[in-house]
């Protein structure tokens, strides 16, 4: 545990000369210059407040020709330059990060568009996963905006509006209420409903703006130009190619679409009600016949944004500058007209038109459930194929195990977090539902209430919990088992016999749960697949009886009749509570920079991707570092001629091989990359098999100069890359490196030393060796040793 291995990497031109670099890239949560290069005096040498590169001070004029023409080995002082990127305001920026806790469920949404299993590129299986994810947002939008529309429209303007008990109790809406307005220019039913839209409007909106804000800052950042240089050997990952880093041309697509979706979404809901107050017999046959052309047009409307959801609309072998202006500006611009003129004519007077009842909620709740579902089971099959057509899709001779056997969930990933995208999507459309419902109807009685199926999917979050805790005690009792098991393999590691029980315990403990990652698809399977079977049997109860589950269940047997009275209440207080605690949650994250940082570690995992399925998930910070990365690399061995190593911690070791990928193979050939607490494989490369599996890290190892990596087995987060030594070179993991560096009080450690965990590599030999050693094979002086 934590030798010394004397494995050395290969290169064939590992003693070019030049001056040598070392850029440290740090990971969750963020690192100051100052700690990261061990020193309190440092400067900016390139960037700005959000993403920057930093040298100690001394280090300033390094690279200058006054510093070149003094240091005859192109090195500071004799020793290499070490430069830290920081990059944390990148996620954990200013008070507004905090609101982008409501784009949760696009963010998830996007995930799963990357999570495809490791197929040949450009088949149409992987082409229609990719669309099917697209459409998959594409619904989430509109639930989105659909929510908005029953809390303003339904609940808000036309039951509470116009029941006279509930604008009695709400003032505010006197001049809404036929009774209390005495029959005021508002009262009509139509007027009220075009007045409470500027609520959704101005939601999408405002998602408008966020992703446009976004974009200018994220996907427009251009990366590195590299030239015509072919890709030696077998084919990359995709993230090698120049334009996958640069997706301002596909966000700008996407963003248009979902903004004419929401438009549309609430067009269609004040619209059908009028049109549908038009369409009774008698009914005035130019509105009747207005109604029936608006009909028309939102389901033109809708097909063009089908249709611009199915184009993909980017290339990644190349940098699209296109911009589709003419699609851009003209779609979002003809939906607010629609809606414009929707309005207006909802607005007409009907002076015999009164207020009842709900709006169409069920129906088009139930159908956008079907719809998500339908998705769902539809992905899972193309995942399954692609899956099935990319086993045994490995390299041979790297040494490394099949995508297969890694890949999360035999391939379906993606299936199962869009299914949690859309549970997120409709927890939080029921959350805000039920408690605005139950805030303005505060007896109970006065109001139907939001749709039957928002009732009958929190009628069975209960049973979802029951399913999710008792899952939780298993993996609780599979985690005490290997605590046991690992309390011996600690007593023989550390020859602590007898030892101290507490300090063996407390190793053990913190080895066995961090093995608990590993259960993570076990977990994500389990209640993706609840979801699924509890969603279509709400569906089902909610269209079959047209009721809430306690009506539905009046004539049963008192136990059928308890069991479904327990299941509506609870589930709509859970509900409610878990709306309250996001709202909290994020209203904390606006004020505390401590709590905004947590949401940052949650995004630094979430929002590596770029935005290829959701253009109003939070932004793709990726796109700035890695170009940031890039662009810094490639600058500084084509300014001097030199080689670097790339040192980067948990997700700055992701961010570390992306840039490097990036690079023209001529520059690869010069980097070296130490990764330490990294989850390149771990996570990446178990739910992003087609981008992270053990093909495209061999290929890697292959480009670059050598790659080593530091693990612990109390880290829950970083592991192995377990990559071994055959025509991809030697192994890159190092032996597991020992946790805590002593057991008991020893003449290095006369203190007790901690178990670090996830944190503080450096503080490790094994990390000074690594790193000496890399930083070795830089030297002009020392010629590089062959394996």
């Amino acid at each position: 545990m934590g030798e010394v291995r004397t494995v050395e990497c290969s290169s064939t031109g590992s003693s070019t000369g030049g001056a040598a670099l070392e850029l440290l890239v740090h990971g969750v949560g963020g690192a100051t210059p100052e700690k990261m290069l061990n020193d309190p005096r440092t400067v900016r040498i390139t960037g700005d407040d959000t993403a920057a590169v930093y040298r100690r001070a001394e280090d300033a004029d390094a690279d200058s020709p006054a510093a070149d023409a003094n240091t005859p080995s192109g090195e500071h002082d004799g020793r290499p330059v070490r430069e830290a990127y920081v990059w944390s305001n990148l996620t954990s920026g200013n008070g507004t990060r905090a609101l982008w806790l409501l784009l949760l469920p696009f963010m998830v949404v996007n995930l799963a568009h990357w999570m495809r299993p490791a197929a040949r590129e450009g088949t149409r299986g992987v082409r229609l996963y990719g669309l099917l994810v697209r459409l998959a947002g594409l619904s989430l939008t509109v639930l989105l905006v659909a929510a908005a529309c029953e809390v303003a429209l339904d609940l808000t303007a036309w039951q509470c509006a116009g029941t006279r008990a509930c604008a009695a109790r709400h003032s505010w809406l006197g001049f809404l209420s036929p009774s209390g307005s005495h029959g005021g220019w508002w009262s009509l039913p139509g007027r009220r409903l075009a007045l409470a839209a500027l609520v959704p409007t101005a939601l999408t909106g405002l998602l408008w703006y966020l992703s446009h804000r976004t974009w200018r800052a994220y996907e427009s950042q251009e990366p590195l130009d590299r030239g015509p240089e072919p890709e030696p050997g077998p084919a990359h990952t995709a993230l090698s190619r120049p334009g996958f880093w640069y997706g301002r041309r596909l966000v700008a697509r996407l963003r248009a679409a979902h903004t004419a979706a929401g438009l549309f979404t609430v067009a269609a809901a004040v619209g059908t009600a009028a049109a549908r107050e038009d369409h009774r017999p008698g009914g005035p046959a130019v509105l009747d016949a207005l109604g029936r052309l608006l009909e028309m047009s939102l389901a033109v409307g809708a097909f063009a944004v089908v249709w611009v959801v199915c184009r993909r609309g980017r290339s990644e072998n190349r940098l699209d500058r296109t911009l589709d202006a003419h699609l851009v500006h003209r779609l979002p611009l003809t939906a607010l007209a629609l809606l414009a003129l929707t309005l207006v004519y909802a607005g007409w007077s009907r002076p015999h038109w009164h207020s009842s009842g709900r709006l169409a909620g069920d129906t088009a709740f139930g159908t956008l459930a079907l719809a998500q579902g339908a998705l769902v089971l539809a992905l899972t099959a193309v995942a399954h194929v692609l899956h099935r057509a990319a086993k045994g899709g490995a390299d041979k001779g790297t040494g490394a195990v099949t995508p297969q056997e890694r890949s999360a969930l035999r391939g379906l990933g993606g299936p199962a977090v869009v299914m949690l995208a859309c549970a997120l999507g409709g927890v939080m459309s029921g959350g805000v539902s039920q408690r605005v419902s139950d805030w303005l109807d505060g007896t109970g009685t006065s109001l139907d209430g939001p749709p039957v199926l928002l009732t009958w999917q929190a009628s069975v979050i209960p049973v979802l919990l029951v399913v999710l805790l008792v899952l939780c005690a298993l993996l609780g009792r599979r985690t005490w088992l290997l605590t046991r098991a690992e309390r011996a393999a600690v007593v023989r590691e550390y020859r602590a016999d007898p030892g101290d029980p507490a300090r063996t315990g407390r190793i053990a403990r913190t080895r066995s749960t961090a093995t608990l990652t590993d259960r993570a698809p076990l977990l994500v399977a389990v209640t993706a697949a609840s979801t699924l079977l509890l969603g279509a049997g709400a569906l089902v109860g909610a269209f079959a009886s047209g009721r809430t589950p306690v009506r539905a269940t009046a004539a049963a047997g008192p136990f059928v009749q308890g069991a479904a009275q327990a299941g509506q209440a609870l589930g709509s207080w859970l509900i409610g509570l878990g709306f309250i605690l996001f709202v909290t949650w994020g209203r904390r994250a606006y004020k505390d920079a401590s709590a905004r940082r947590t949401i940052g570690i949650l995004w630094d995992v979430g929002t590596f991707w770029p935005r290829a399925a959701h253009p109003f998930a939070p932004p793709c910070y990726a796109e700035r570092a890695v170009p940031d990365l890039t662009w810094r690399m490639t600058g500084w061995t084509r300014a001097t001629g030199g080689r670097l190593v790339i040192s980067g911690h948990s997700q700055g070791s992701v961010l570390a091989a992306a840039a490097a990928w990036q690079l023209k193979p001529s520059d690869r050939r010069r980097v070296a990359l130490l990764t330490y607490g990294s989850p390149i494989e771990r996570l990446y490369g178990r739910w992003f098999p087609a981008h992270f599996g053990p093909a495209a890290l061999a290929a890697l190892h292959r480009d670059i100069d050598c790659w080593r990596n530091l693990y612990r087995l109390t880290d829950p987060i970083g592991g192995p890359v377990r990559l071994t030594g055959d025509d991809c070179g030697p192994e890159v993991d190092r032996a597991p490196l020992a946790d805590p560096l002593a057991y008991g009080r020893t003449a290095e450690h006369p203190l007790p030393a901690p178990v670090l965990g996830h944190s503080d590599y450096q503080a490790d030999p094994a990390f000074a060796e690594e790193r000496a050693r890399l930083l070795a094979r830089l030297s002009p002086e020392l010629p590089g040793q062959r394996a």
